[in-house]
């Protein structure tokens, strides 16, 4: 198989398929994503059948557990799917909001008007989910979607993928508006990181190798979306009881996923009172701890945290700790360590929480809540395309809105430039 060929064959039927969605309504749209909810638990059983190939290969090559729980399907996360297509379907539709108006002194009104990206081409690794959130905030914004999945989960990926489209279709949607390569190899994605003239936009999902290769290697326009080095900074004046419950959950809830906490940096007034209590907890949930001098010699035992610990994202059952002296310290360990994604402080201390959010530079900045918020559903937004931790066109998670541009509209009447 010529693999070039294949891939531009998907990105051109694509992009027909844009120019359509770019003009659809609000009602064809919302009828398409409530179609595909139906569908995926109509076929769940199908679904379910496809996942089990995928998850008996990763445990055959010997994915972590923390990998194998990204790639699982069940029938409550294929029902969240399906929850998550109808929320969409609920919301705004963002495409032809005119955001603004003004009018110059020579009579001609301006204005900035949503409109879609066009094709967005989705790079990403072994989450199933994926392929529905990408699909359903492209559609209701107007793009068509390229879609490219790990190997681990191609299986899971291709019925899904097979099952929302033609529900689109069967409701009006053009055919091509979302498109999965099912290819697994690696020059796939080579294709893709410089189909300029095909893609819009590209963006990857996935650990920090995957977004390095596509920022590093891309001609297409990138979003980055972020590795996740999360961290919670327990401060002098937190409620301790808060504090450990907000810690448990950062790290344990779902620990395989880009807003999970993997440092831990506690001031050392209350250190002592804080961390045996609370590492015999995390003891017992299976979390590996690996501690800095300080916080080895209060909880005996536990593994010394190295340089490279500090700067890991481990998306397992593992949590660096660290004590610090100071606000400053724990701002200082962040600056030099954090990814730019979520980053958490406990405190009952209004001005120490005010510093806190005005200096730490991260896509999401919480105060006494847990990192593990950092998601578009739980903002509201349905579901996501990603979390991007660059500064450009979109920050924070993807919903909507960060999946269209602005065009310039202008009314005359008659005007002419002198």
């Amino acid at each position: 198989m010529d693999v070039r060929q294949y891939v531009v064959e998907k990105a051109k039927l694509a992009q027909k398929a844009a120019r359509q969605l770019a003009a659809a309504s609000t009602d064809v749209k919302n009828a398409a994503l409530l179609a595909m909810a139906e569908a995926l638990q109509q076929r769940s059983d199908e679904i379910l059948r496809a996942n089990a190939q995928d998850m008996e290969a990763g445990r055959q090559k010997g994915l972590s557990q923390a990998l194998l729980d990204r790639l699982l399907l069940t029938e409550k996360r294929i029902a969240d799917m399906a929850e998550g297509l109808r929320q969409v379907a609920a919301l705004p539709d963002p495409v032809g909001e005119v955001v603004k108006m003004w009018t110059r002194p020579n009579g001609l009104q301006i204005g900035q008007m949503r409109v879609p990206l066009g094709v967005v081409g989705i790079i990403y690794e072994a989450r199933p989910n994926v392929t529905v959130d990408a699909a359903a905030l492209c559609l209701k914004t107007g793009n068509a979607v390229l879609l490219r999945g790990g190997s681990e989960a191609i299986h899971s990926n291709t019925a899904i993928a097979r099952i929302i489209s033609r529900a689109a279709r069967e409701v009006g949607l053009p055919e091509g508006a979302i498109q999965l390569i099912e290819i697994t190899g690696r020059e796939a994605v080579n294709v893709m990181l410089r189909l300029n003239g095909y893609l819009d936009v590209l963006i990857p999902r996935g650990g920090a190798g995957l977004i390095r290769t596509v920022v590093e290697n891309a001609s297409v326009p990138v979003i980055e979306t972020g590795v996740g080095n999360c961290h919670v900074y327990v401060d002098a004046e937190a409620d301790l009881a808060m504090a450990e419950e907000i810690v448990i959950n950062a790290k344990t809830q779902r620990p395989a996923v880009c807003n999970a906490m993997e440092t831990l940096l506690v001031h050392r007034e209350v250190a002592a009172e804080f961390l045996p209590g609370l590492a015999e907890r995390l003891t017992e949930l299976g979390v590996e701890l690996r501690g800095c001098p300080v916080t080895r010699s209060l909880v005996p035992g536990i593994q010394p945290a190295t340089e490279d610990d500090w700067a890991t994202e481990f998306l397992d059952l593992i949590l660096a700790i660290r004590v610090v002296d100071s606000l400053d310290e724990a701002l200082e360990h962040i600056y030099l360590y954090g990814t730019k994604h979520s980053e958490a402080i406990v405190t009952s201390n209004y001005f120490t929480a005010r510093r806190f959010l005005q200096e730490v530079d991260a896509a999401a900045v919480y105060v006494n809540a847990s990192t593990r918020f950092t998601d578009g559903f739980q903002f509201g937004f349905g579901a996501e395309i990603g979390i991007s931790t660059q500064k450009l066109h979109a920050r924070g998670p993807m919903g909507l809105t960060e999946l269209t541009t602005i065009k310039y509209i202008v009314y005359g009447e008659g005007q002419i430039r002198e």
